[in-house]
């Protein structure tokens, strides 16, 4: 479902995400749209069913009016023809590859790729037939000697999952089409308040709704946003495979949706006096934050992107035993995967399966997801961990 997003986009990131394009006087001036649990939907004749095509609600699995304002208002902030919702990030990722790839087809994948993206393609991809490699995060449009005549797909993350290497999206989009491929991009960690790929040349942008859409660490949803050229066979493929996202879920999305902006305000702050303060300390090695001004392709951050979220990592030398103990010690950050909730959390990142952009020989990337804290309360609770590492020797 596509509305006229014209007028509203004159209107700033906040206002959009306050009001977006859900009308309050559509459902008799209620402010939030209702929650609808539906399966079937009835018709008022035989006629009107057998032309079910042209009415807007036919069977809950195919959406209702709540799956409508929330995928209404992602394509407004996208700047997209549609937006499908699906259960989770991963099925936002495996969709859109289901729907333009097949048996025979040839798909690169930027070798920095969040991992169960890399697990899905190295499975179920390679099972189908289709014959996956993938490409340093800096290649650019060198990508151009990458494609075969069987290149379907090009699936891109910007910045690179947990060492978050920045690419020239537009170049390697360009190339791409040149090849006569679609373009995918996982934009979860810049939301489209940060980045918007379709602006760039994307096809589809991808988003886990999980991270900083839903904001509380108590929904798990994805979204993918598409050009008017590619909507109807990502829209045919997810009807297709049956996958929609449920009603109170989507509500949840809605509701987190108000407050993502400035919610973003504070997690960017907060992680980029972090990665300053840890940039500063002897026990750091490297800090990988796109938005400090040390960061090594910080040019290229800054010719993409309006701003930064609040996941980076740094570098802690030595063995991973003093890893373990550093993350150990901490007592008011998490140690729990996934990201964008309203609390701090750190893991020890596994790079094992890279083949291209595996990061330093030494040491162990440790990266933070900086939540909505007080930044020095955070301090002392890294205080703690370093503390920790040093014993550890």
């Amino acid at each position: 479902m596509t509305t006229d997003r014209s007028k509203s986009r004159q209107a700033g990131p906040n206002t959009l995400l306050a009001h977006g394009p859900y009308d309050p006087r559509s459902m008799h001036g209620f402010v939030n749209p209702p929650v609808i649990h539906a399966s079937t939907v009835l018709f008022e004749s035989t006629d009107a069913m057998k032309n079910r095509k042209s009415l807007p609600y036919t069977y809950g699995l195919r959406g209702t009016p709540t799956t409508s304002v929330l995928e209404d208002a992602l394509s407004e902030l996208e700047n997209a023809h549609g937006t499908i919702l699906v259960p989770s990030g991963l099925a936002a990722i495996s969709i859109p590859l289901f729907a333009f790839l097949g048996a025979g087809d040839h798909c690169l994948i930027v070798d920095s790729v969040y991992s169960p993206t890399r697990q899905f393609a190295n499975g179920t991809l390679a099972r189908m037939g289709v014959e996956i490699e993938y490409f340093d995060p800096h290649v650019g449009s060198g990508i151009a000697a990458l494609m075969k005549p069987s290149t379907k797909v090009v699936f891109l993350e910007a910045p690179g999952s947990n060492t978050f290497e920045m690419m020239d999206v537009k170049a390697v989009c360009e190339a791409a089409h040149a090849g006569g491929a679609v373009t995918m991009l996982d934009n979860t960690w810049a939301t489209p308040l940060y980045f918007r790929p379709l602006e760039h040349g994307v096809d589809l942008s991808i988003h886990a709704l999980t991270k900083y859409p839903g904001g509380h660490s108590d929904v798990m949803m994805g979204s993918v946003s598409a050009t008017e050229a590619t909507f109807k066979q990502l829209r045919e493929t997810q009807l297709q495979i049956g996958v929609n996202a449920a009603p109170d879920d989507t509500y949840l999305v809605i509701r987190g949706l108000k407050t993502m902006g400035i919610r973003l305000e504070r997690h960017q702050a907060s992680a980029l006096e972090l990665a300053t303060w840890l940039e500063a300390r002897e026990e750091v090695a490297e800090v990988r934050h796109p938005a400090l001004p040390s960061f090594f392709d910080r040019t290229l951050y800054e010719r993409q992107f309006t701003g930064s979220s609040g996941l980076f990592s740094f570098l802690l030398p030595g063995s991973f035993r003093r890893a373990a103990a550093f993350l150990d010690a901490l007592e008011l950050i998490g140690l729990g995967y996934s990201w964008g909730g309203h609390e701090s959390l750190a893991v020890a990142v596994d790079l094992s399966d890279r083949t291209i952009a595996r990061g330093p020989a030494d040491g162990t990337f440790i990266r933070l997801q900086v939540g909505l804290e007080d930044v020095a309360d955070l301090k002392a609770d890294l205080e703690r961990g370093f503390t920790a590492a040093r014993q550890a020797g």
